[in-house]
């Protein structure tokens, strides 16, 4: 069976850190905009097509050190020149047989976004091509940071697949699919 399905996990599912760094931003970004809090949410990709299965996500570069994972890019995170160090670099995994972690804790997942075959061959024939924008930052002007989210957008409207009904799960937020719908909207 063929398909492409995006999965909305809770910002810091598994860990501690980010979920509270999550809930931090989350509460200066709702002050800052007048509006409640909302739960937060990253998305990751699993792409089947002829009976092999990839996932597709971003994750810190120092987060798996257990050997082959199918990172075809890398970026700086919060500065390029952090970038230099592993500490401030995420990567772009598009791993032929991986998992998502904490795939357990996803809500209102997986949804389908497309069972066209050529479809889910563009998405991971573009992995290796997502722009290596800064995580954290808006280099596009978007209005809106780049991040896993973004990547994600990113890959799924530039392999063509339809995302207008796409949205996170009821009452969340999904920051940074704003700036990968930009950045595939560039020539």
């Amino acid at each position: 069976m063929t398909a492409v399905d995006l999965y909305w996990l809770p910002l810091g599912a598994g860990g501690h850190s980010v979920r509270l760094n999550g809930l931090a931003f989350e509460a200066v970004a709702a002050r800052a905009q007048r509006r409640p809090r909302r739960a937060l949410y990253h998305s990751a990709l699993e792409v089947r097509v002829g009976g092999e299965r990839s996932v597709v996500e971003m994750a810190p570069a120092w987060a798996d050190r257990s050997g082959e994972h199918g990172v075809v890019a890398e970026g700086p995170v919060g500065a390029r020149v952090l970038g230099r160090s592993r500490w401030f670099r995420y990567e772009i995994r598009c791993w032929r047989g991986g998992r998502i972690p904490d795939i357990a804790e996803a809500v209102e997942s997986p949804r389908t976004l497309t069972r066209d075959p050529a479809l889910a061959r563009r998405v991971l024939e573009l992995a290796p091509s997502v722009p290596r924008l800064v995580w954290g930052r808006d280099e596009l002007r978007a209005g809106d940071m780049w991040n896993s989210n973004s990547v994600i957008a990113w890959l799924a409207a530039r392999a063509g697949i339809d995302l207008s009904g796409v949205a996170p799960p009821r009452g969340g937020r999904a920051p940074g699919w704003a700036a990968g719908l930009a950045a595939a909207r560039q020539p």
